[in-house]
């Protein structure tokens, strides 16, 4: 996939945007960071950003904007980017640590919505990440984020799976990848 991503035209002013999306606790994040490693194998400028990283419980997907005018629209014009990454450590979200994203060759979103339909025409690629059923996903969530979340991640598990279907995320993908963790 890597030799396919670098083969892809940039869309993102000179920067090939790779988004790895699909459902929580599909396993996205170790897919994304094996992209990394390899891009960078291979002498790639890489920069990797995480939904995560702008998502709250309340705010699933309503903070695209902030990722819009932040990191995506400088990268377009050829300037780092920069955003506020959301700090979990208290159990509530806050704003957290300002990140900077250097121009880089490839940039890989990663997580849920990063292959949204307002995103597709900016991206070199989009891989669906499957992670089994829900049930299997939930219970490698929440051993990541701990058994009190369960709820919260149940909540999630609902509104993302309405949110796939409105965007048709998985039939637009160029690639769909069953996780490991999921076999």
């Amino acid at each position: 996939m890597i030799d396919a991503l670098l083969a892809a035209p940039p869309r993102l002013g000179t920067v090939r945007v790779l988004a790895v999306d699909g459902p929580s606790g599909s396993g996205k994040s170790t897919l994304a960071g094996k992209f990394v490693a390899g891009l960078a194998g291979h002498g790639v400028r890489v920069a990797l950003v995480s939904t995560d990283e702008f998502a709250t419980w309340d705010e699933p997907v309503s903070w695209w904007p902030r990722l819009e005018t932040g990191v995506l629209a400088p990268l377009r014009a050829g300037r780092p980017g920069r955003y506020r990454r959301v700090d979990w450590s208290t159990g509530v979200p806050l704003p957290g640590e300002e990140v900077e994203i250097p121009v880089p060759e490839v940039l890989v979103l990663e997580g849920v919505s990063s292959g949204r339909a307002r995103m597709r025409p900016s991206l070199s690629l989009l891989t669906w990440v499957d992670g089994g059923s829900e049930t299997e996903r939930l219970d490698r969530a929440t051993a990541r984020d701990g058994e009190e979340s369960r709820a919260d991640l149940r909540r999630w598990q609902l509104f993302e799976r309405g949110w796939f279907i409105v965007d048709g995320t998985e039939a637009a993908a160029d690639s769909v990848v069953v996780s490991a963790s999921s076999v």
